[in-house]
């Protein structure tokens, strides 16, 4: 049964990181093909050059015209390539904010996803306190995070926590300083069956 691993969270919480970091084990551990896919990797460049010409800033990807003509075609992409690999028996990490449809639970549902009962789908949501997700951004000095630390107030309105409660779908995985024993703990849950029904 191919694995469909959602690794999502706001900027800065160290997503790909952690992504990377588990990568070597599950393969380890299951003995099965993975594929990583990171959404800036994918579409970074593509959306830099597309910006760039339409703004004249290429670090763009905050602004109205960004989230409204490529954010969602970024994703439905990034969906695309996840499903053609799952197809091939390929599991697949994706690696992406996706708050919206986090918030929405529509990576709980596998009619939106267009996976089958075959994939086991598992989405943890990478999280850390705010003023450290701010000074990670700050440190890491990638030009796409401009927006966001010079219109912090505006940006932090769309940060959210989901409960535990609200959100049963998700794996809540704290990233602030996460050991060892943390991380393995983690690596369990994403290998444990993944119980049904889901939501849909």
């Amino acid at each position: 049964m191919p694995r469909l691993i959602f690794f999502c969270g706001h900027a800065g919480t160290g997503k790909t990181t952690l992504a990377k970091r588990l990568l070597p084990r599950l393969i380890a551990a299951t003995g099965e093909p993975f594929c990583l896919l990171d959404k800036d990797t994918l579409y970074g460049q593509y959306s830099s050059a597309v910006m760039g010409v339409l703004t004249g800033d290429a670090n763009d990807r905050d602004s109205p015209l960004y989230l409204q003509h490529l954010r969602d075609p970024e994703y439905n992409g990034l969906l695309a390539t996840a499903r053609e690999n799952l197809a091939l028996g390929v599991s697949t990490l994706v690696v992406g904010p996706l708050s919206r449809e986090v918030r929405a639970h529509r990576l709980a549902d596998r009619a939106w996803l267009g996976v089958g009962a075959d994939v086991a789908v598992r989405v943890v949501w990478v999280h850390l306190a705010e003023d450290e997700a701010h000074r990670r951004i700050a440190a890491r000095g990638n030009p796409n995070d401009a927006w966001k630390l010079a219109h912090w107030d505006a940006y932090r309105t769309r940060l959210f926590m989901p409960a535990a409660a609200d959100y049963p779908e998700l794996l809540l995985f704290d990233n602030t300083a996460p050991d060892d024993e943390a991380r393995w703990q983690l690596l369990s849950a994403l290998l444990a069956p993944v119980p049904h029904p889901q939501i849909s």
